[in-house]
């Protein structure tokens, strides 16, 4: 991927999050609705709720935020990839504070997700979405 000048790159960024945003929503409605519904414990809940907010970011940022890089065909592959790494240190993450130290869960996830939001796009853009 070429270099971009730093305000175009900060303009990707604020669509990246943007998008994030979005998918966040989608993946905290999801865990914050399992676990008050008793139907699961917050690390199975906030894993669903990364794989529901995974194929709204999916969305988005192909057509959005990373226009104009590899086509479907190959972005796709290297986004569940990428994704599935996110899927690791979210679990890892909330294994850890939640499970060890004892950390309320939607603090310990708002934490999580910046973590994995600086490391999915810079993964996502330099990788994934990047131009062949």
């Amino acid at each position: 991927m070429q270099a971009l000048p730093f305000p175009a790159m900060h303009r990707q960024f604020a669509l990246y999050a943007a998008a994030g945003l979005v998918a966040t929503a989608m993946h905290y409605a999801v865990l914050v609705g399992l676990v008050e519904s008793g139907g699961a414990a917050p690390l199975t809940a906030t894993l669903a709720g990364y794989v529901a907010g995974g194929l709204v970011s999916y969305a988005l940022n192909r057509r959005l935020t990373f226009t104009g890089g590899r086509p479907h065909r190959e972005a796709g592959w290297r986004f569940a990839l990428v994704a599935a790494g996110g899927f690791a240190w979210t679990g890892l993450l909330m294994a850890l504070l939640v499970g060890r130290l004892g950390a309320p869960y939607l603090p310990a996830q708002a934490v999580t997700t910046l973590v994995v939001l600086v490391w999915g796009f810079l993964a996502n853009r330099l990788w994934t979405f990047a131009e062949t």
